[in-house]
This record gives C-alpha cells, structure tokens and sequence, in this order.
C-alpha cells in the first residue's frame, strides 16, 4: 500500500478543521448560515495556508446533500454524502479547478467558459475554482471579465493567487477577497504535535520548534519537513537529527554572540565566528536566528513585566540577555544582522561578511563601552594602530619631563585652582625677575619648503606643556637670526626655520636653563573662588581646571605687549551656582567616574538640573525634550537607584541655570583664557612676533588635557 504524505493525509475536510485562519473561516461560516453568498471570491496568500483547501470546503458547502439526503446549504458539510466525498477525491463533475500555471491562455479559459451555461449535472451549484489565477494572460483575464461579473445563478468562481498584485482590479473589484495570512509558529508547532500524536510519532518539544519556524508560516511545508524529519531520524524527531537535517545554527551559538556584543569582547565573536566556519554552519541562518533571538530580546525590554513562556527552554537565556544588552544597542543589532544577510553574496567569504556583521556593533559603540584594555605605544606602534597626530615640536630623549614618584602622585584627578588672567598679569613683573622655562608646546609653520631645525633648552624636569599653538613666520624677508645657545643641557622642541636664518640661536637659553626654587611662579598668593553678583565666573576668580599640583606657569616679562591674537571670543556661560546644583555635579561625577551612565543617560545627567529632592524622589529639569526619552530616563533612574540616591525620577522641561555641563563649559572657557595667556606672554613668541613677524594661527591655542601619573 502507498504511503499517503502527511500534507495531504491531515488536510483539513471542514472549517472547524481549519487552523490559523479564524477570520476568513467565520466569514465564510456566517455567510453560508445565513445564506447571503457571493459569486466570486479570491483567497490571496503565501504558499501553503490553505487556499486551495478553503476553496474546496466551499464546494462541499454549497453542494452537500446531507447524511439522508435532504440536506441543504450549510456551513458543516457531513463529509458522508456522494457530493463531499467525490469532491475531496477530486471526481465531482460540478466542482472543476483549472491551474492557470499551465493553463494561462484565452483558449483554456474559454473553454472552461463554455460549460457555464450548462446547469449543475450533479449537484447544487457549478464551482469553477482557478489555482494561481495571477499566470493568466491579458487575453484570458479580459475574457472572462462579463463571466465574471454577471455569472448565472448556478455558478460560482473561486479565485485563488499568491500574488494579488499581478491581478487586473477589474477582475478584484468583481470578488469578495479574502487573505490568508501565514501561520505563527506556535499556530504550526501545536498543530505538528497534534498530528505526531495521531501518528504515535516520538517527537522532541525543541524538535518541532525548529520545524515550526523552518515552515515560514507554511503549514504544508511544515508536515512536508516532518515527513523528512521522520525518515531522517528513523521513526522520531530529536532535536540534533532535525538541527542537522535543516542545517540551522545551534542557538547556543547565538547567545553566546550576542552575550560577546553586549560586553564588548571581539576575541569571543571573532572565536565564535571562526567555530561556525568549522562546522559548516550557515552565515545566513546564524544572522537570521540571531534577527528571532534579538526581536525577542526588543519585545520584552519594551515590555518587562511580560512572563516569558513557561515551555519554551531559551527564555530564561533571552531573558537574561535582554537585560544585559541596553535597548539602543539591541535595535542596532538587530538591524546590523537584518541588513547584513543582503552583504553575504557581497563579499568573497561569507564568514568573513558574517564576522564584519558582527564587529561592526563593537565599532559603533560608545566610548564608555570599549574595554579598558589598551595596547601599549610599543605595541601599537608594532601593530600600525598609532594614532596619526599633527607633526608638533620633536622632544629629545633627555628632555623628556620626569614622571613625579608615585608616593606624591594623587590617586586621582584633584582640581587645582588657576588664577584668572588679571591675576596671570599682575604677577609678571614679578616672574620676570626669576627666568622660567616655557611650558607650552610651540610649532612654527613657515611659509618656505626649506627648514632646518634649531634648538631651545628646557630643563628636564619641567611638567607637561598646559597648551599647544602654531605660530606661522610672515614673509622670508622678515625672518631674523635667531640666537644659539653655547651649550643646551635639554631641548624642548624643533623650530623649523628658513636655511639662512639656521646659523645663530638664542643669547636668552642659558639664562632660562636655571630651575625655579620651590613655591617660585606667578600662581603663588592666588585668592579663594569668588562669584560674580551676576551669577557666573568674574576675571578675578578661580577656576578648577585639573592640572598638577606641581605646573609652573609661563615667564613673564613687566613689559609683556597685548597678545598678538585675541583671546578666545567665546562668551562666558551663564551659571547661577546653586546647593542642589553642587550636590548634582558630584553625584553625576560619582556615576561617571564608575561607567554607571552612558550614551543618552549620560547626556541626560550631564544637561539637567536637579531643581528638587522629597526623599527617594529626585527632580530634574532640561531644556530641551529631546533628551527625556523613557530609555535614557529609566537607565539613569537605575544607576541613581544602585548608587543609593534615589528610586524615583522625575524630568519636566524648562529653563536650567546649574547643570553639569555648563560647569564644565566654564571651565574649559576659563582654561581656553589661561592658556592664551600663557602663550601669548611666552618670551620666545614675544621675540618670534616683534622681531620675525611671526604671527598665531586663530584657534590654535588648545589647553593640553594632563592626565594623572
């Protein structure tokens, strides 16, 4: 005896049998029980949902006599009568399909037309169903237009596409159209266990769900592949057997991928990725699973009070990846791996693709994100990875700045008071008559291709330069000598000069070679931060800008000249110092310096303002609402929470005055001011612009951030 394949042996014989396709079965069932009947209808929908099915168990309706034979329209045909039975074995004469694949032309359907106007031989109406009606031609479609929309009262179309588009509206605008939409996979996997109940077929829960999402909302293909899976596995289904058979990747593997991502470790994805080409896994499939296992991880962030499916083993797993990979890193994921699947044909290796899918989250990811493992200068020099800076004045070895002992280096970043710039003034006369070494970074740009270079003496011991400027020479005409010291202990930097000018060298180096005593400089005797009645940093206040202890300001001459470029025109930021305001910054410093807030939590910390505390309640304000999103707002709201200052947050929106980021706007301002200054007051730019007509390229002048030994 033939074996009868499940697709066709477990086709559904009545409505109720039906899964998946509610609406289009209570349509149809009112209709007939009622009696209000169309005489044409077209069932649209993917491969596989039950079209031609649907169409069928129409005919029965319209046709079946009943179990006695007085049976009349009815939405549960009995399936006993001659009518139902010849119809499911395909002999009813009255109940004729026609599959326009291979019968697309005008003659084919004209000769279908012709019987029309023959009534019923057998039964109660003449159905006349047209598999994949879209194949029809122009011709053909035109000729069964009047057919179509004026059929007699006996007859009845059943129109049947996979693609509606192709279909003229002429022929849609004379049918009630109905669309089959694709199976879920729970729909498909709790049908599978069902017919593998029947069957007496061991079967593996983890099994049919891979066969469930492999259908692709087909049920068809859905029993097509467990009739594989059968005889694949010798009579059962186990999970490894049908994993094998459809050569899906092991979800294993893609949550441990994405647990890489999510803490930033490349070593395991690139591992990981390389483990896949081993085993002849599929790039594609690995990137598709990864697209279900991330929708599934989007779905319950935004939802969280969602209890996750008690049968299924991987939502514990999900879950818990949900909660490690934030929202924004998730969406972005899951579009990497969306889009990557179309770069697989792309590339010349498609694990390589796979891989460059998968690095490219870790390249797009916040700063805060990146592990701290650096590579060291010799290692990144080795590697190529160095990063290429503008070409500044060279150090020599024996001039590099001695690295304080580590008894004295603070273990973390204080701020150092800076005096203002009328402050910086006043004391020049008085760092006049104690020569200092200059602290900044000079680099000269000449207008000539030819340059040598020369030499200036800094003493060894000297601190990091607080700020860099380029100065650029005017015309060669206008360049002077400059003076070479007899002997240089140290050299600071390299000076690149015009061939004729590179004989002498400065008479003033050996008098700038002798080190300052201690507590000598101009920043000794600053007074306390004051506050402007205005609200914001007056010239005579201090600013906090985080230099050493130990940095020496720039030599000053009593008779130092207007600096040749203007200081920055910035305006000063407005800042009303406030309690909450102090409590704020050191809190947001707090999580910061701990990596608690980042990306858009950060940005909302930094540009608000805590106008308001009640307990565990904290309220913040900002100016604009676009950074009041409910992400960043419950993200910041946890890391207030696991740093024990608050449980509940509130932003509203308005006008801020105190927040952490104008602060730190001050103080880059005040620090931008300083280091104009320092540099403008320097002796060797002072001698470059009267003498050399020199002159500071605008916005050159940068403050050197120093970070602690």
């Amino acid at each position: 005896m033939s074996y009868l394949v499940l697709a066709r042996k477990y086709r559904p014989r009545t409505f109720s049998e039906m899964v998946g396709q509610e609406h289009v079965v209570q349509a149809l069932t009112n209709a007939l029980t009622q009696q209000r009947l169309h005489h044409a209808y077209l069932f649209t929908g993917t491969r596989g949902v039950g079209k031609t099915t649907v169409s069928r168990i129409l005919a029965k309706s319209l046709n079946c006599q009943g179990a006695d034979g007085n049976g009349g329209i009815t939405a549960t045909p009995c399936g006993i009568c001659a009518a139902c039975t010849e119809i499911d074995s395909g002999r009813f004469p009255d109940y004729t399909e026609l599959d326009a694949a291979s019968n697309r032309g005008v003659d084919e359907v004209q000769s279908l037309l012709e019987q029309a106007v023959y009534k019923p031989v057998q039964g109660r109406f003449k159905v006349f169903m047209i598999d994949e009606v879209h194949m029809l031609t122009n011709t053909a479609f035109n000729a069964m237009l009047k057919t179509l929309e004026e059929p007699p009262e006996y007859l009845k179309f059943v129109l049947a596409t996979t693609d509606p588009q192709k279909v003229p509206v002429t022929v849609l605008s004379r049918c009630l159209q109905f669309n089959l939409r694709p199976m879920a996979p729970e729909t498909v996997l709790e049908h599978l266990t069902q017919v593998l109940a029947r069957e007496n077929v061991p079967a593996e829960s983890q099994a049919l769900r891979l066969l469930s999402r492999a259908a692709r909302g087909s049920m068809r293909d859905a029993l097509s592949l467990t009739d594989q899976a059968i005889a694949f596995g010798s009579g059962q289904l186990q999970e490894a057997a049908v994993r094998q058979m459809l050569g899906s990747v092991d979800r294993s593997h893609v949550f441990r991928l994405i647990d890489a991502l999510a803490g930033g470790d490349g070593r395991t994805v690139v591992e990981t990725a390389e483990q896949l080409r081993h085993n002849g896994l599929s790039a594609a499939s690995t990137l598709e699973e990864m697209c279900a296992v991330l929708q599934r991880m989007a779905v319950l962030q935004a939802v969280p009070g969602m209890a996750p499916d008690a049968s299924d083993p991987e939502a514990a797993e999900v879950a818990r990846l949900a909660q490690r990979m934030p929202r924004d890193e998730t969406q972005l994921l899951y579009s990497i791996c969306l889009h990557g699947r179309t770069e697989l044909g792309l590339a010349p290796d498609e694990y390589a693709a796979l891989t460059m899918a998968l690095l490219r989250l870790l390249a797009f990811k916040p700063q805060d994100f990146v592990p701290s493992v650096q590579p060291s200068d010799d290692q990144a020099a080795a590697d190529g990875t160095a990063e290429k800076k503008t070409p500044q004045l060279s150090r020599p070895a024996e001039a590099e700045p001695v690295s304080a002992p580590a008894s004295t280096a603070a273990p973390a970043m204080a701020p150092v008071a800076v005096p203002p710039v009328s402050a910086i003034r006043s004391a020049a006369s008085a760092a006049a008559a104690t020569p200092q070494p200059p602290v900044a970074e000079i680099r000269i740009a000449s207008v000539q291709p030819e340059a040598v270079s020369a030499k200036a003496a800094v003493p060894a011991a000297q601190p990091e330069p607080v700020a860099e400027v380029v100065v650029s020479l005017a015309e060669p005409e206008q360049h002077a000598e400059l003076d070479k010291p007899e002997a240089a202990p140290a050299s600071a930097c390299d000076v690149e000069q015009p061939e004729a000018q590179a004989e002498d060298s400065a008479a003033e180096a050996p008098e700038e070679s002798e080190e300052p005593g201690p507590g000598d400089g101009a920043w000794a005797g600053m007074p306390d931060e004051a506050w402007a009645d205005e609200g914001r940093w007056s010239d005579d206040a201090d600013v906090d800008v985080g230099l050493p202890a130990d940095a020496q300001p720039l030599p000053m001459h009593a008779d130092a000249q207007e600096p040749a470029a203007p200081a920055s025109a910035q305006p000063v930021p407005q800042v009303e110092r406030t309690e909450l305001g102090d409590v704020w910054q050191a809190v947001v410093q707090q999580l910061d310096e701990a990596q608690a807030i980042v990306a858009l939590g950060r940005q909302l910390a930094l540009q608000s303002q805590l106008v308001a505390r009640d307990g565990d309640l904290w309220t913040l304000r900002v100016e604009t609402n676009s950074l009041n999103q409910a992400g960043a707002r419950e993200r910041l709201r946890a890391a207030l929470e696991a740093a024990g200052h608050a449980r509940q947050l509130q932003v509203e929106q308005g006008a801020v005055t105190d927040t952490p980021a104008r602060r730190q706007a001050v103080i880059a301002h005040m620090r931008q001011r300083i280091a104009e200054e320092i540099v403008t007051s320097n002796t060797l730019v002072q001698k470059l612009v009267r003498e050399h007509g020199a002159k500071i390229v605008p916005g050159s002048i940068k403050p050197v951030s120093i970070q602690p030994e």
